[in-house]
């Protein structure tokens, strides 16, 4: 079976920025490139589920998120990092204009990308992960069944500290996630 860290993309990955799908404005947040790196050699399945409300509101295409997607994947390889899997939801029930306008089952924390993952995936449950930044990611992760990381890149300092939802472990960064997960396993290797 497969070992899967399930990860949100904006402010886990890379840095937050509102409606990211430009290419020349991704940055990734420090250390998270050798975090992947460390979960691909350690034998880990890399699934990125990612809400992209931008393309719901016609801010961009499917497209662009596919070709963004692309390109973060080019970026990784120059680190021998890589994601397994893409996978977002274009959707949104409140400000979605045409197709996209709908309550989906995809759209975290509905567990639709996870699912799809599956058909893809023998996923191990009890050995997987989700990290994410904030709080649809985490309940996503929860309603799934596997065990979750809130870091504090992104939206997830402010939401530890407010207290409002309930996760597994709090880790700074995905570095730090990527690190505990692979000490707690027994599968650290070299940085």
């Amino acid at each position: 079976m497969d070992k899967v860290v399930f990860m949100d993309r904006d402010g886990t990955i890379n840095v937050e920025k509102n409606y990211l799908y430009r290419p020349e404005e991704l940055t990734f947040i420090p250390g998270a490139e050798a975090a992947i790196k460390r979960l691909n050699d350690s034998g880990y399945k890399v699934v990125v589920v990612t809400n992209q409300a931008g393309v719901a509101r016609g801010y961009y295409s499917e497209d662009d998120v596919r070709k963004l997607h692309g390109f973060m994947q080019e970026e990784l390889k120059k680190s021998g990092a890589h994601i397994d899997r893409f996978f977002y939801c274009p959707h949104h029930p409140v400000h979605g204009k045409g197709k996209y306008l709908c309550s989906c089952n995809c759209r975290k924390p509905d567990i639709g990308m996870f699912k799809q993952a599956e058909e893809i995936f023998d996923i191990d449950i009890t050995n997987s992960w989700m990290i994410g930044d904030n709080k649809g990611d985490i309940e996503a992760g929860i309603r799934y069944g596997v065990t979750t990381i809130l870091v504090g890149t992104g939206y997830g300092k402010k939401i530890m500290e407010e207290k409002n939802v309930r996760y597994d472990y709090y880790k700074n960064n995905l570095a730090d996630a990527v690190d505990f997960i692979l000490m707690r396993n027994g599968d650290r290797c070299e940085k």
